[in-house]
């Protein structure tokens, strides 16, 4: 229960699904926790969450695209817990709809894209790294995606910039070592959140499972976990690395589902 003992984390995108399973796991691991969301209301509701299991949070309406908003973020989780250890740069995404093949790309939306996903990991890291050098070192943890390992017939925008996201990582880790700064990423497959059932019909999740190895999708806690280890100084050796948290699914050819029907009976 105190893998996460004395440490301060900052968890963006923490007003649902990922973000709020690492800030609760973090939470129960001793981590005091800046529940940064721009939903003031969600990341309030995680905050409170987060409380009244014993932990110690603090709510925080963040605009991740706005430079001065992550400063302030930042200076927030220093001013109220002094110290910073942990940052989770966890908030991204595209909009399907507009985030398409390469000919019907919106590129306003492109825009956006690389805003939400690469500048605000190189903002939050910009502004948390000299606090984390001035205590000694420190964990950041970036939000990649299986998107940024593999081609797609849509979301070309997400792919190229999860891919950013993880050349950041290791630019980062190879930076700031010295310091004692380390900075992995964590690229999920499918993972059950609220905004997977809200955008997708149920027997398109239900397809998913055939293409990973597992007999399962992943839950935000399997996410959670995997933070709160990049978070612990269980992985203090660990720095400039991509987890895949995927069931398998970069793993296996995509023929398995159809081969899988010709083995024969057990």
């Amino acid at each position: 229960m105190d893998r996460l003992k004395d440490k301060v984390a900052i968890i963006t995108g923490a007003g649902s699904g990922i973000g709020r399973a690492a800030a609760r796991l973090m939470s129960a691991q001793g981590a005091r926790v800046l529940v940064a969301d721009h939903d003031s209301a969600a990341a309030e509701e995680t905050a409170r969450t987060v409380v009244e299991t014993g932990g110690e949070a603090l709510p925080w309406a963040v605009d991740v695209m706005d430079d001065t908003s992550v400063g302030d973020m930042v200076e927030a989780a220093v001013r109220e817990f002094g110290r910073l250890d942990v940052l989770c740069n966890h908030v991204g995404g595209t909009n399907p709809r507009k985030d398409l093949d390469l000919l019907r790309l919106d590129m306003d939306e492109f825009g956006r894209a690389v805003d939400l996903n690469v500048r605000s990991t190189l903002t939050g890291s910009r502004y948390a790294v000299p606090h984390m050098i001035r205590t000694g070192g420190g964990s950041i943890i970036n939000t990649a995606s299986v998107a940024g390992l593999v081609g797609d017939v849509l979301q070309i925008s997400y792919g190229a910039v999860k891919a950013a996201v993880v050349n950041i990582t290791k630019s980062v880790a190879v930076q700031y070592g010295p310091q004692g700064i380390r900075c992995n990423a964590v690229a999920p497959g499918t993972i059950m959140t609220p905004a997977l059932r809200d955008n997708l019909p149920a027997e398109v999740i239900e397809a998913l499972k055939g293409y990973n190895s597992l007999p399962c999708l992943g839950a935000p806690e399997d996410i959670g976990h995997t933070m709160v280890f990049l978070a612990s100084d269980e992985s203090r050796y660990l720095t400039g690395q991509l987890l895949v948290v995927d069931g398998g699914m970069t793993s296996q050819s995509p023929a398995v589902p159809g081969r899988r029907a010709m083995l024969p009976p057990e």
